[in-house]
Parts: structure tokens; C-alpha cells; sequence
């Protein structure tokens, strides 16, 4: 897939497109000091990680407030806050490590996108209880944790009114059948555009066992 490829299958904007580009030209420069993604799915950006993350705005629908779990290298979190830029759009990036969390607002600075960087731990910013989580809409994470861990820390920001959209690889199906041992789960698994194999879960409630749903 080609940045053209890109544009005509998610219908963005030459803006949007160029703001891309230029997040792209910024990834492979700070690659060489950190490891922001594998190195060798860098020659294959606009699949791999452009589209395999632009993916989830058409399961997200209308809402536009997100919370990226472990952004690292901007995957889905940054490229979500690139396409929304210029609506009311916003997505709070959690990333822990100092030097990513450098890079990540370095991109939001320098293109433009509808994004806030927050270099603390996931659990960390649940105890904050930070106003602007109560308006969060969709939380999104890809290649944080298997499922179980995964939803453990999910649920403190999860609410009536919010999804989960979480990118998995081919062993989906074990890790929901870990992970519904001790979570109840409304979740639909839809297939990945860009791997066979992997799937978006679909959250759209979450509770522990031995609570309500």
C-alpha cells in the first residue's frame, strides 16, 4: 500500500494525507535513537500501521473522544488524532516511557494533531481520576497486553456510554476465553482489513464476574 492507496480506501483529505506523510518522515527519524516499532515494518507504514489503525474510526462511529492505552510509536492513538484533526475530535495518548512520550508530542506539535500526551502509567491516571475522563468515548490499545491484563486496565475508564475498540492477533480467541473466565464481556470481533488472522474486539460492556453488567 502506497500514501495514494491510503487516501482513496479511507477517503482523507490531501491535508490529512500530508499531515501523515510528515508523521511518517518523523517515526523514521527518531527509529534510529528508539524503538518506536519493528524496524522492518517501517518500509510497510501505510498497511501496517497507517490503515491497520484508521480502521477503527468506521467501528467507532460518531464519537470522537478517545483514550490510547500504550501509544508507543502513535499506533492506533496518533494516526486516529491525525484524521480527526480539524473536527471536535480529541485523543488523550497515555505512554509511559519518557522518550516515547517525547516523541509522541513531538508529532502532535509539529502536524498539527487533535491529540494531548500523557507519559504516566495507565493505572497511574485511573487513580488521578482526571476530569477529561468522563468524557471519554472509545479506548483504544494495540500490542499492549494479552486480553486478561488488557481489560484489567480498561475497566477503571469504562462507563455506560463507552467501547473499546482493541487490536488483536491470530490467538484472539484464546485470550477471550481467558480473559471470559473472570470478566463478562459484550464484545463482537470484527475482521482486521490489513491481517487475515487478527481481529478488532468490539467492547461494549465490561464487568468483573460476580458484578452486574
Amino acid at each position: 500500500m502506497d500514501p495514494e492507496d491510503f487516501a482513496t480506501q479511507f477517503d482523507v483529505s490531501r491535508e490529512t494525507l500530508t499531515r501523515l506523510l510528515a508523521y511518517q518522515a518523523l517515526l523514521g527519524r527518531w527509529q534510529q535513537r528508539i524503538n518506536l516499532v519493528g524496524p522492518a515494518t517501517l518500509d510497510d507504514f501505510w498497511a501496517r500501521h497507517a490503515a491497520d489503525s484508521a480502521q477503527l474510526l468506521a467501528l467507532a462511529g460518531h464519537r470522537r473522544v478517545w483514550l490510547d492505552l500504550g501509544s508507543g510509536g502513535g499506533f492506533p492513538g496518533l494516526v486516529v488524532a491525525i484524521m480527526l484533526a480539524g473536527s471536535e475530535g480529541h485523543v488523550h495518548l497515555v505512554e509511559s516511557d519518557g522518550r516515547k512520550a517525547a516523541f509522541l508530542r513531538t508529532v502532535v506539535r509539529e502536524v498539527g494533531a487533535a491529540a494531548s500526551v500523557h507519559n504516566q502509567r495507565a493505572e497511574a491516571l485511573a487513580e488521578m481520576q482526571a476530569p477529561f475522563l468522563a468524557d471519554v468515548q472509545v479506548i483504544s490499545a494495540r500490542a499492549l497486553a494479552p486480553l486478561p491484563e488488557l481489560l484489567e486496565l480498561i475497566a477503571p475508564f469504562f462507563n455506560s456510554s463507552t467501547i473499546a475498540l482493541l487490536h488483536k492477533g491470530a490467538g484472539w480467541q484464546d485470550e477471550l476465553t481467558r480473559a471470559e473466565q473472570c470478566w463478562m464481556i459484550d464484545v463482537e470481533a470484527h475482521p482486521s482489513q490489513t491481517h487475515d488472522a487478527a481481529r478488532i474486539l468490539h467492547l461494549r460492556h465490561l464487568a468483573r464476574r460476580g458484578e452486574a453488567l
